[in-house]
């Protein structure tokens, strides 16, 4: 299983920073979505974030809501969640759980977080998990030997940023803007000055998500942030394409562009 350490120091090493692409379980199908995902990384991609559909996207804007509505439609649940997880780590690539508290919740800490071991998932990502309310996630993270990683935004106090990066195991989450996710013309101005906030308080590479959608962009940010993540332009991508091998042929061209993005 590569770990997110290996990935980070590996393009520490190679003199760039780490390409994190993002995509729901489900969709466009739920082997599409193994199929999607493994396109990814077959492009470039050197972390897969696989989405946990759930019915209350609270940072998602039209474009992964719209895919996380078909994969609850498509009927999946939590057990297809982590079978996606298997099927894309066996790639090679790091995969994570991308996923609001409430389903873990329900599911049960220490289950999900042992059975997402189990398939081979690397940690995950609860963008709506304060650090106040993540000390029993945080444990059984620890105790399954899965990574931990929360959010910063714009607006986190200094104060706020390192009480966030004390929970964080596995990178920090710098969203680049106070909105929901969505592909957009120009990567946020205060992303910079957020990325370097962080880093006066951890060690941990720092990934700029939120906003980024062309190679242009993940150049201008692989500039100063360790990772660059992309999802909403790669769901544009599936949802754009008219059948389900244009897709893939889509999503390989920009994770393609991406990837040189990162490297430039």
């Amino acid at each position: 299983m590569t770990t997110l350490q290996t990935v980070f120091a590996k393009a520490k090493a190679d003199g760039r920073a780490a390409l994190v692409g993002y995509l729901p379980a489900g969709f466009p199908t739920k082997d599409g979505a193994i199929a999607a995902a493994t396109a990814m990384v077959e492009a470039g991609c050197d972390v897969i974030e696989i989405g946990l559909p759930y019915s209350d996207p609270l940072m998602d804007g039209p474009t992964i809501q719209d895919a996380v509505h078909r994969a609850l439609t498509n009927g999946t649940r939590i057990a297809d969640v982590l079978r996606t997880v298997e099927g894309v780590a066996k790639t090679g690539a790091a995969t994570l759980v991308m996923t609001y508290w409430n389903p873990i919740d329900r599911y049960g800490a220490e289950r999900f977080a042992r059975d997402l071991a189990a398939a081979g998932g690397v940690g995950t990502i609860t963008p709506d998990l304060t650090p106040e309310e993540s000390g029993l996630w945080r444990q059984a993270s620890a105790e399954a030997g899965i990574d931990t990683v929360f959010l910063v935004a714009p607006s986190s106090t200094d104060e706020r940023i390192k009480a966030v990066a004390d929970c964080c195991t596995g990178f920090v989450y710098a969203a680049s803007l106070m909105g929901v996710t969505g592909a957009r013309e120009s990567v946020s101005s205060a992303a910079r000055g957020l990325v370097e906030r962080t880093r006066v308080h951890t060690d941990l590479p720092v990934c700029v998500g939120l906003g980024v959608g062309t190679g242009k962009q993940a150049a201008e940010v692989a500039g100063y942030a360790d990772g660059v993540i992309v999802g909403s332009a790669f769901i544009r991508r599936i949802l754009d394409a008219p059948d389900e091998a244009s897709g893939l042929a889509a999503v390989r061209e920009l994770g393609a562009e991406l990837a040189a993005g990162v490297r430039a």
